[in-house]
């Protein structure tokens, strides 16, 4: 069902009435608002920046990952102890969550957009970090974003008009798309479809000038702005047809095999990363979001018998505990290789790392109780001071949306609120 756009000359237009053509040819609205650039001039930044958002399900306990200590002189946790290496590569953050977020697992889908989801029919958040970044600035590589997770096709990533991003699943698919070269019956479908919607968008236009006619001059003017944006996504298509020109790069790495077994988290995770890593490094996208959600199944660790969702309900029984430490110890150290992985590359202004914003974060800050509060926050690179416990009130939260604005800002978006943002992270300071 479709929805209803009102103006103010007092005729109810279908959203579907006001963009078909007479060649019958409708467009849909929430695809295409507020398209212009956010950031400022048209020239790329010589060295790039990117953004990996990683979420977990699950969790991770906060006694075995968050320090005792806050500042840069803290004794690393459990969690953080075979960390010290990279120690002043990230900061620990501590007592932030999304304000007015709730609802245990269901806050998933608020992760990178910090919005809580209604109810019912308007069951639906807002745009996603990563897919606002990749709205302004992805232009500039062959994907704008990669929607990733170690299974299914759920993902945190949400576009403008609230709809879920699928997630891929298989780092396998994704070597393909990233690395080998379509061929020429695919190439030719490719151009197809890019012209075909420029034609529609010129249909469109024509329908647009009759129906501008019709209107006030209030209602003109959102019209015009609007087919702006109708405009700029007619560039997006342009660019979409020179990549369908240009060849993918050359790696030397092999095509990986999927890993069968569901409940190898680990496993997964490590050869998702790699991909990550070499989409990164060759320029293919700026910005990942990758959703590793959280198995039900008995992770393949030695000393791991119960199944991990299991484990996170644990009660405070010792025993589930110490299992659970296993698990989420593992999560850390892939993480932190990812981190050593990225570090190891570099540019022209720096090591990857250091044009890498890298984000570690749950919707749940207790998965035994399903509370929402106290997320679970690492946070790497990205040209910020790292080294530091940032640690804000456990009772009243410090809100995280105040990082991903320090992220926008850094990646060179001239936003000054994300959400319930306050301002930008307090003690979180540009090297």
């Amino acid at each position: 069902m479709s929805r209803q756009v009102h103006f103010n000359f007092g005729k109810k237009l279908n959203r579907r009435t006001v963009l078909r053509s007479t060649a019958g040819v409708g467009m849909s609205i929430p695809w295409l608002t507020a398209m212009q650039k956010a950031f400022a001039g048209n020239e790329e930044q010589k060295t790039p920046k990117r953004f990996v958002a990683m979420t977990l399900g699950l969790g991770l306990h906060a006694e075995n990952l968050n320090p005792e200590k806050t500042g840069s002189d803290y004794k690393p946790s459990r969690y953080l102890e075979k960390l010290q290496d990279i120690r002043d590569k990230y900061t620990v953050v501590s007592g932030t969550s999304h304000p007015e977020v709730s609802g245990g697992h269901r806050a998933e889908a608020s992760l990178l957009s910090a919005t809580p989801m209604g109810k019912g029919a308007q069951a639906r958040t807002t745009i996603s970090i990563d897919q606002l970044l990749a709205k302004h600035m992805g232009h500039h590589t062959r994907f704008p974003s990669l929607v990733l997770s170690s299974s299914g096709n759920n993902s945190p990533s949400y576009t403008e008009n609230g709809s879920m991003i699928p997630a891929e699943s298989s780092p396998a698919r994704l070597f393909m798309q990233l690395f080998v070269s379509d061929s020429a019956e695919e190439q030719a479908k490719q151009l197809h479809r890019a012209r075909q919607g420029k034609s529609i968008m010129d249909l469109v236009a024509e329908d647009a000038k009759s129906l501008s006619r019709e209107l006030g001059a209030g209602d003109r003017d959102r019209l015009a702005a609007y087919f702006n944006s109708v405009r700029e996504l007619e560039k997006r298509m342009t660019e979409a047809e020179q990549w369908a020109h240009l060849p993918k790069p050359k790696v030397d790495a092999k095509k990986p095999i999927d890993i069968s077994n569901p409940n190898d988290f680990i496993g997964r995770q490590r050869l998702m990363n790699d991909m990550i890593r070499l989409a990164l490094s060759t320029d293919s996208t700026r910005f990942v979001s990758y959703h590793l959600g959280g198995s039900g199944g008995v992770v393949p660790l030695e000393g791991v018998d119960e199944g991990y969702h299991s484990l996170s309900h644990h009660g405070r029984d010792e025993e589930k505990l110490e299992q659970l430490a296993r698990v989420e110890t593992g999560i850390i150290h892939a993480w932190a290789d990812f981190l050593r992985g990225l570090d190891g590359i570099q540019e022209d202004e720096g090591s990857l790392l250091e044009n890498t914003s890298v984000l570690l974060t749950s919707n749940l800050g207790n998965a035994s109780s399903h509370d929402n509060r106290n997320m679970p926050v690492l946070f790497a690179g990205g040209g910020f001071k790292h080294g530091q416990h940032l640690a804000f009130d456990q009772k009243n939260n410090y809100p995280l949306p105040n990082l991903y604005l320090s992220v926008l800002q850094q990646s060179g978006l001239h936003v000054d609120q994300f959400a319930t943002s306050t301002g930008t992270m307090r003690g979180l300071e540009v090297a």
